[in-house]
């Protein structure tokens, strides 16, 4: 009968989705086809309900550890705390409905330890003991085991409706692998009862650490083995520029442009080059030795306006303002200009302005006599969509987007007395436009109008204050003519034909 197991520990194994529930048989239904278990483990760990009911369609493989003796009173209530794994005897299902035994109990002595849940492998559903059970499964009364069909496992799960009223269904946390179950079961395997009491000593723990000694040694391990050091803590890591290159196959020479005599001012560029500055005479030198071998006033006058005009685009807004879905936004710019070498550089730049859909207005006074220089790029300007006028007058009255300044020359000083020069100053002064002055005249000599950029040709002169932020512009000189006026020159522009200079 099904009723000579009880008391027996028996090791209840689920299948996959409910696990491996050991405990002392404590009642058999032979009605509702269930058994129950008291004082169960699951998986290895003590349940927190006294008693588990189990339906037999869920019952993969029932082991019987542990039998009874016939002196054996105990009740069931009073069974051990713990269950001893093994395959001492076996239960299976037989014809008659009743529980056949297969082999020999393995031991009838005390229970041994039960493995832990963390050695369970492939568990694949974790379940909740407090949805398991209720309590009202000790009030119930169970009395026999029926091994009829119940006990072979049911491939398809249960209805709803064939559930026994008082049990729980085990929720199913949807894993196929069991990965995550053992990674929960390492974490969270262990009893509470096994928690220390005691907080963890980080600072004993980290004091048995000798980080000197540590490195004392990889030190002296990695100079014995000729390895790169990896250098003490105390040591700090090497710092370099945003321009700076980490892997130099040769030391940057800074200052690669060397002048004959002492510069009266030094620039530097973006990436810290020295740039000297160079006295008005050495400079006039410079263009006439490379006016002999071929850099003619022409050719000079076109480089220094097109280098001019390209500075003048970037100043009005470059592509987000010339942009043709901008047309109402025409930038205009007043070009201020003297009957000189300068004024002809002005001229030039006007030129490639308005070839940019610029709207140039050029001021030149009116001369019985002018330049061939002049008289060659106005023809070139009359050919454009650009303005020229010779009156003040003329001039706008409303402010301009840019001045461009080519009225001071290097050595026709008496040109700042004539009424037209004054006028023309008052006129821009009163505009309040910001000023690009090309090729000032030096610090020494009197500026009618303040600049907020100078650009200078080929290598700059001791500019003054009011000359602005200085920019240098490559006109084309080669190194060859530097080196025979006496200079040691080394390009400093790079990619760039306009570049900035900042004042050392």
């Amino acid at each position: 009968m099904a009723t000579d197991w009880l008391g027996s520990i028996v090791s209840i194994n689920c299948g996959e989705s409910l696990g491996v529930y050991q405990g002392r048989v404590s009642a058999v239904d032979q009605v509702s086809q269930t058994i129950s278990l008291t004082r169960p483990f699951h998986n290895g760990v003590k349940c927190l309900v006294p008693e588990v009911t189990f339906r037999a369609g869920d019952i993969t493989e029932l082991k019987i550890l542990e039998i009874p003796g016939p002196g054996d009173n105990r009740q069931c209530g009073d069974a051990q705390d713990t269950a001893a794994p093994g395959v001492g005897c076996q239960v299976g299902p037989s014809q008659n409905g009743t529980g056949k035994l297969l082999k020999k109990p393995l031991s009838s002595s005390a229970p041994q330890n039960i493995p832990r849940r963390t050695d369970m492998k492939g568990q694949d559903i974790v379940i909740s003991p407090q949805q398991q059970c209720s309590k009202s499964y000790m009030d119930r009364h169970m009395e026999t085991l029926s091994q009829s069909k119940g006990f072979r496992r049911r491939h398809n799960s249960w209805s709803s409706s064939s559930r026994h009223p008082n049990q729980v269904t085990p929720k199913k946390s949807g894993l196929k692998n069991g990965q995550m179950k053992s990674k929960d079961d390492e974490c969270f395997g262990d009893d509470i009862d096994e928690i220390p009491d005691t907080d963890f000593d980080f600072e004993g723990n980290l004091a048995l650490f000798d980080k000197a000694a540590v490195f004392e040694e990889i030190e002296t391990y990695e100079r014995r083995s000729g390895t790169r050091s990896r250098g003490t803590p105390s040591e700090k890591p090497a710092r370099y520029r945003h321009d700076e290159n980490i892997l130099e196959s040769e030391p940057i020479v800074y200052r690669r442009i060397v002048v004959p005599q002492n510069p009266n001012k030094e620039f530097c560029t973006d990436s810290g080059l020295v740039v000297p500055s160079v006295s008005y005479e050495l400079h006039k030198k410079l263009l006439a030795v490379a006016e002999k071998h071929g850099l003619t006033l022409e050719r000079r006058l076109e480089m220094t306006g097109v280098c001019a005009s390209q500075m003048a685009l970037s100043l009005l807004g470059g592509p987000n303002r010339l942009n043709p879905k901008n047309v109402h936004q025409r930038p205009t710019v007043a070009l201020l200009c003297g009957p000189h070498v300068k004024g002809a550089q002005g001229i030039s730049c006007g030129r490639h302005l308005s070839n940019h859909d610029v709207h140039v207005i050029l001021f030149l006074p009116n001369f019985v006599k002018m330049l061939e220089s002049i008289t060659n790029e106005l023809n070139l300007f009359s050919k454009t969509q650009g303005q020229q006028v010779s009156s003040v007058k003329d001039l706008p009255d409303t402010p301009v987007d840019l001045v461009i300044n080519c009225l001071d020359c290097h050595e026709n000083a008496f040109l700042r007395d004539q009424p037209w020069y004054k006028a023309v100053v008052d006129w821009a002064n009163q505009n309040r436009a910001p000023v690009l002055s090309i090729d000032p005249p030096i610090s020494e000599m009197e500026l009618g109008i303040d600049a907020k950029w100078s650009l200078a040709l080929g290598l700059p002169l001791p500019l003054g204050e009011r000359a602005g932020r200085v920019y240098l512009c490559d006109i084309g000189i080669p190194q060859k003519v530097f080196q025979e006026v006496g200079i040691n020159y080394h390009s400093p522009f790079g990619c760039k034909f306009v570049i900035p200079l900042h004042s050392t």
